[in-house]
């Protein structure tokens, strides 16, 4: 029926919650001890908390986590990312039929605003 939610392991919840939050502008719904919940749109996220973990390194699963961000407003993003500091990897770049910028959240996790379609990728997809 669509995407319903992602669950991402954070190593301190607090500081999660303030990049997630207070970085991208997520609505904070639940505050547990170890987790929390967040809305993006009409999907939500799950952030627990998971010190023992090992931090992030390349291996197979999820690659990254693209939420959508009109076209109109992804440069504005991309400037409150940059005044508050966060690791931009990649972009902004038009690419995969809209524009696109890759960066990291506190553990290395890698986000991406993008904003085009599905529909606007397999007209240029090869």
């Amino acid at each position: 029926m669509g995407f319903s939610h992602i669950t991402i392991n954070v190593s301190d919840l607090e500081r999660s919650l303030a990049f997630y939050v207070g970085t991208l502008g997520m609505k904070l719904v639940h505050r547990a001890l170890q987790d929390a919940y967040l809305e993006w749109g009409k999907a939500w996220i799950c952030l627990q908390e998971r010190p023992m973990l090992p931090t992030a390194t390349p291996q197979l699963g999820v690659d990254h986590v693209a939420l959508y961000t009109p076209k109109d407003e992804l440069h504005a993003a991309v400037g409150a990312l940059k005044s508050m500091n966060v690791s931009i990897t990649r972009g902004p770049v038009e690419r995969g039929g809209g524009w696109t910028v890759n960066f990291l959240d506190p553990d290395g996790t890698q986000l991406e605003f993008h904003s085009g379609t599905l529909g606007e990728r397999m007209k240029v997809w090869k």
